[in-house]
């Protein structure tokens, strides 16, 4: 059972940074997706796939994860980076 741990990146929508500070931890697909052959809907046997746990930090979610043996890799945080311009820039 593998599983990822990330903090959550803000929504393209979003201009705050709500519920940006937390670390989620989510494990990975054991099967792939197939379609149901009634209904076309894609499913699985999968139910790990619908379990994700949120943590404060980034060290809570890697020892909730040591303690119940789950392989995990961390993604980092992506660095932001501000382009700053001034409104009369977008008419040039």
């Amino acid at each position: 059972m593998a599983a990822r741990i990330y903090q959550n990146p803000r929504n393209a929508m979003q201009s705050g940074r709500a519920l940006t500070h937390k670390w989620v931890l989510e494990f990975e697909p054991a099967e792939a997706r197939k379609p149901d052959p009634l209904t076309g809907w894609a499913g699985s046997g999968d139910t790990q796939r619908q379990v994700t746990l949120n943590f404060a930090t980034c060290d809570a979610a890697r020892a909730y994860a040591d303690k119940h043996g789950i392989v995990y890799a961390v993604i980092p945080t992506p660095h932001k980076t501000l382009k700053i311009q001034a409104y009369a820039d977008n008419f040039r």
